[in-house]
């Protein structure tokens, strides 16, 4: 499938224009970019990102898990090509487990290879997971990217296969070409510009996607199979499959027989949005509230996903909110607001009582599927503490990135600036001052 090098630079010169001028990055995530310039300019702390994680109660479906078909034996090498059908419709031969030197590029895509994949394939890493660069996109960096933080010393080698972050709308052809890759593992979820990519680059680009139901959604397990099946890693993506059905069948368990009247109401906040997210942007039918059987406190809203609602509709539920769930992300935007206007929450009930609980930041440059499993759990064990009563965060922490990463990470998830010393009952009478 590989095209000569001498023509795979002529069509990226050629082609490269055309991709980086239609672009309007991924429409799954449009936040995720906000702007749709140049790829290269300097990106800012006011970007905005969308997560993935979960407010639909049905997860929308993506596309079915269909098996790889093999279709031609290569004679004298044991390998046979095989079709797979990658997370937005594409066919595309491959040669399972062939595959020496991986591209990863767009929000999300090199996170979901690290779950599968070896770190030792990759051959060039977007410029805003190389931490040892000065010059590149650093919004990210107080935050508690798991992947980052497990295999960041790997990727500090590798050379640059595109600035990548929210402000990244196209692939760098180019620089993907100079990486010598065999393989590229993508996040721009348009077919045209996927097949156009492929064409340039005269190796396969597969095409991960995500749903709304984020790590609980059939569609990423079914990425996690495709990139078991590229890498002739079908083991390893089952045994993952099968630990996030364990644990959420476990959380489910654990809050299923819970009486509605027995449900304290919760309200989270502080999610989407990573530049502006503050205590009014929330979500009706969140699903990690559906997975733990928690009552939501916003339920009347004109539709479901994450949004801002009106300060005056947070006085009004005040009274009803129980318990309340900050994202760690928004911290560093609400204490300004707080330390203006400090009876901001005196009309909450769960701040005035001390119910006011941190979770940690998981969308950060897409979601941190991992993350977003322990917050389910930290979530779970804050609303109904007895049920929960034999879980330690901490342990639960390491289980969970050991599962996904290979290596327990909570003390430096804790650690990174963002996470505001991790998961906590805060002191709502000092927190913010």
């Amino acid at each position: 499938m590989r095209i000569k090098k001498f023509t795979a630079i002529i069509l990226a010169f050629v082609l490269v224009l055309g991709l980086c001028a239609c672009s309007k990055g991924n429409e799954e995530k449009p936040a995720d970019g906000g702007a749709t310039g140049n790829p290269t300019e300097a990106v800012t702390e006011a970007v905005t990102e969308i997560p993935t994680e979960a407010v639909t109660e049905t997860p929308t479906e993506q596309v079915t898990d269909t098996p790889a078909e093999p279709v031609t034996e290569i004679p004298g090498t044991g390998e046979v090509e095989t079709k797979v059908t990658d997370m937005i419709g594409r066919e595309v031969t491959v040669i399972p487990g062939s595959y020496k030197r991986v591209v990863c590029i767009g929000a999300g895509a090199l996170r979901m290879f690290t779950y599968i994949g070896d770190v030792s394939l990759l051959c060039g890493v977007e410029d805003i997971d190389n931490e040892s660069l000065s010059e590149r996109p650093k919004m990210f960096d107080a935050s508690p990217r798991a992947y980052v933080i497990a295999y960041g010393d790997v990727f500090s080698t590798l050379p640059s296969c595109g600035v990548g972050g929210p402000n990244a709308q196209a692939a760098e052809a180019e620089k993907i070409l100079s990486c010598d890759p065999d393989i590229v593992i993508s996040e721009y979820e348009d077919v045209e510009k996927e097949d156009a990519l492929q064409e340039q680059l005269g190796v396969p680009v597969i095409t991960m996607k995500v749903g709304p139901g984020g790590v609980f959604d059939p569609a990423f397990e079914n990425s996690m199979k495709l990139l078991g099946t590229i890498f002739g890693q079908e083991e390893k993506a089952e045994k993952l499959i099968s630990f996030i059905k364990s644990e959420t069948d476990d959380i489910k368990a654990r809050t299923s027989g819970i009486a509605e009247e027995d449900k304290p109401s919760v309200y989270i906040c502080g999610l989407g949005n990573w530049g502006t997210t503050n205590h009014l942007m929330t979500a009706q039918n969140y699903n990690v509230f559906n997975i733990a059987n928690i009552k939501n406190a916003v339920t009347d809203l004109a539709k479901d996903g994450i949004q801002p609602i009106e300060e005056e509709k947070f006085i009004s539920l005040g009274d009803s909110i129980d318990i309340m769930i900050i994202d760690a992300a928004a911290v560093k935007n609400i204490k300004p607001l707080y330390q203006e206007k400090t009876d901001m929450f005196d009309e909450c009930k769960a701040w005035k009582n001390g119910e006011v609980y941190l979770q940690m930041p998981y969308n950060c440059y897409y979601t941190n599927f991992e993350t977003a499993l322990i917050n389910t759990w930290f979530i779970g064990k804050s609303v109904y503490p007895d049920a929960f009563a034999d879980i330690d965060i901490t342990a639960k922490t390491n289980e969970i990135t050991s599962a996904f990463l290979g290596k327990e990470l909570a003390d430096k998830m804790f650690s990174k600036p963002a996470s505001i010393g991790g998961y906590q009952k805060i002191d709502t009478e000092n927190f913010f001052e």
